[in-house]
């Protein structure tokens, strides 16, 4: 999908709009887990989130080729849509985006906040995504998908910056959404010829790769049931599986409480406060806490973006 000279231009283009993210080893998560773990913040970019760099990617191709471009419109549950929203201010295009109803009131705020013009419809993603593939038609903007070339290669430069910032990996924990995350680690691990494990994550109740992986083909779900909101996909993107097919280990699966613990965890052991999404990859680690006794582990924390009342209730669970 890339080679590794225009990753090391992505990277360019991120650090020039803010100087990436840190990762850390947090001895109380080693204490915890077993392992020595490494923590990738993505929830310290700019919007809370490793969105960020995907969008700043698309936003500036899109400026360099098509200055005139009337706009963006994208779907989302929240941090995709801040990306958009931040990049495209940050390059001069106005973005539209579509939420279901129902979504996080605080990332609401937050992409309006960011300049996004917002609109509601229908009971979940995929509905708020069809809904802005014909407003892109009606409207005249430019459609801006959840997953691209431009958004996985923007998105694998958190990667990068892991994989060059921590000592050699024996696995990287990543949670699957629509699949941008993951597919940049798998791509930036392949480009660097390393042999770290990648790992993804999904919710018990948002499993759709997961089911997708052990069938061999795309399986579409008619739900997609969990809090963590950066999870909650219940159809495949195609292009995306079949990097995940050949590219991660395994996909685990864990529950909703088990992602409310892992928040808890961060909270207590790193004072970071952690979207669902975020704390799957923790949440995994501790379901697989045998098998990566002793071993060095990389966690995505693909970001901070939770409302208050969810993480009062997760965290006095």
């Amino acid at each position: 999908m890339f080679s590794l000279p225009e990753l090391e231009d992505a990277l360019r283009i991120v650090h020039q709009n803010f100087p990436g993210t840190p990762q850390y080893a947090w001895p109380l998560l080693a204490a915890r887990t077993g392992a020595e773990v490494w923590v990738k913040h993505e929830n310290h970019t700019p919007t809370g989130a490793f969105k960020l760099r995907g969008g700043l990617l698309y936003a500036e191709r899109l400026a360099r080729e098509r200055p005139n471009v009337a706009g963006i419109i994208s779907a989302t549950r929240g941090n995709h849509g801040q990306s958009l929203a931040w990049a495209g201010r940050r390059y001069g295009i106005a973005a539209v985006i579509v939420v279901p109803h129902g979504n996080s009131l605080e990332k609401n705020a937050a992409m309006r906040a960011f300049g996004a013009t917002l609109i509601a419809h229908g009971a979940d993603f995929e509905e708020a995504r069809e809904e802005a593939a014909r407003l892109a038609v009606e409207r005249g903007l430019e459609f801006a998908p959840s997953f691209a070339p431009d958004l996985v290669r923007g998105v694998a430069t958190y990667s990068l910056e892991l994989f060059r910032g921590a000592p050699a990996l024996d696995a990287v924990y990543v949670p699957i959404g629509l699949g941008s995350g993951v597919c940049g680690a798998i791509l930036t691990r392949d480009l660097l010829g390393l042999d770290t494990e990648i790992v993804g994550v999904q919710s018990t109740g948002a499993d759709c790769y997961a089911r997708s992986l052990a069938a061999g083909h795309v399986v579409t779900m008619n739900r997609a049931d969990t809090l963590a909101d950066g999870m909650a996909v219940r159809q495949p993107d195609a292009a995306a599986f079949e990097i995940i097919k050949h590219g991660v280990s395994r996909i685990v699966t864990v529950t909703d409480q088990e992602v409310g613990a892992a928040i808890r965890a961060y909270w207590t052991d790193t004072h970071n406060l952690v979207e669902g999404a975020g704390a799957a990859p923790l949440a995994a680690l501790l379901q697989e806490k045998a098998r990566m006794e002793g071993k060095r582990v990389g966690l995505v924390v693909s970001g901070g973006n939770i409302d208050l009342d969810l993480f009062r209730s997760w965290i006095a669970d």
